[in-house]
């Protein structure tokens, strides 16, 4: 029998799940650890990420745009209908977030010489300069946060997280 020493620690959601267990021992609540955790660790995975990005100046927003151009490869030009559908989103949530990238010279925008109803936006050096500083730090970051696990594990834990999400998408 395995000693008090063996256990794996208990969280939080232990806690909660032990007060479920005893009002409700008829329900399966496997999925509401499991979720539960996911919720706690994206949470705190967040904090971290907003502190890495509040360090280079950038919220989440302003981040996604400039990483959406740099890895879109020289020039380092969308169009905003393009970041619009790369990062989900509305395109007036997308020329807001222009606008404060724009003002803040982190991009610049220009008419689209094939459609002068639209326009390009471009990262601008200091655009670049910015993404590729934070970016550094942000997979530093990443890297850090799974350090912990041995890599058969993260393997497993991709596969694992990536058929979650072709259930729930």
């Amino acid at each position: 029998m395995a000693g008090e020493a063996d256990r794996e620690p208990r969280d939080a959601i232990d806690a909660i799940l032990d007060q479920w267990r005893r009002e409700r021992p008829d329900l399966d609540l496997s999925a509401m650890g499991v979720l539960g955790r996911l919720a706690m660790l994206t949470r705190a995975v967040e904090t971290q990420v907003d502190e890495v990005l509040a360090r280079h100046g950038l919220g989440r927003g302003e981040f996604d745009v400039l990483a959406a151009l740099r890895r879109s490869g020289p020039p380092y030009t969308l169009i905003p209908s393009e970041l619009s559908a790369t990062l989900m989103m509305s395109r007036a949530g997308m020329t807001s977030r222009l606008d404060r990238l724009e003002a803040a010279g982190l991009v610049e925008r220009t008419l689209d010489p094939a459609d002068r109803r639209s326009f390009r936006v471009t990262l601008t050096d200091e655009g670049r300069r910015i993404i590729d500083a934070t970016l550094t730090d942000h997979a530093a970051t990443m890297k850090r946060l799974i350090s912990g696990l041995p890599a058969e594990d993260v393997t497993t834990l991709t596969r694992i997280l990536r058929a979650m999400l072709h259930t729930v998408g």
